[in-house]
């Protein structure tokens, strides 16, 4: 995950946001890419609970039970590996409730999930003037 002086959730354009090439991963891509992270057993996990690129932004030590995982030390492995591919960050604990509950990357990597043609017609830039007005 890139660290910038202003911090994760900068809106100043020190540095820009990228939406990253695995959001366009189909699910055997992702397999690959966990068994490229040294867990091949859970490669078919991913692949059969159909998760994309687009649905990563939904996959933590939260999730990770529900397909199969059970390891807590690999889920916080992948779940911190996830963060780092997308590059979002998971919200502090003490975060003011007044503040988005994600990074700008992160909240919209959220609205891209779902299919559709409103979700495949947002870009980033859009989602950033939502975010503004």
């Amino acid at each position: 995950m890139a660290r910038y002086p202003c911090s994760g959730e900068c809106r100043c354009g020190c540095h820009p946001l990228v939406v990253p090439r695995s959001q366009r991963w189909h699910e055997k891509e992702v397999g690959n890419w966990i068994q490229k992270l040294g867990f091949p057993q859970y490669k078919d996990c991913f692949i059969s609970n159909r998760i994309t690129g687009r649905k990563l932004i939904f996959v933590n030590c939260s999730t990770l039970p529900r397909i199969g995982l059970t390891d807590f030390e690999h889920m916080k492995v992948i779940s911190h590996e996830i963060q780092k591919l997308l590059d979002i960050e998971e919200p502090l604990w003490s975060r003011s409730i007044s503040k988005p509950h994600r990074d700008p990357m992160g909240l919209f990597l959220e609205r891209k999930a779902p299919t559709g043609r409103r979700a495949d017609a947002l870009t980033l830039e859009e989602f950033l003037k939502e975010m503004d007005e």
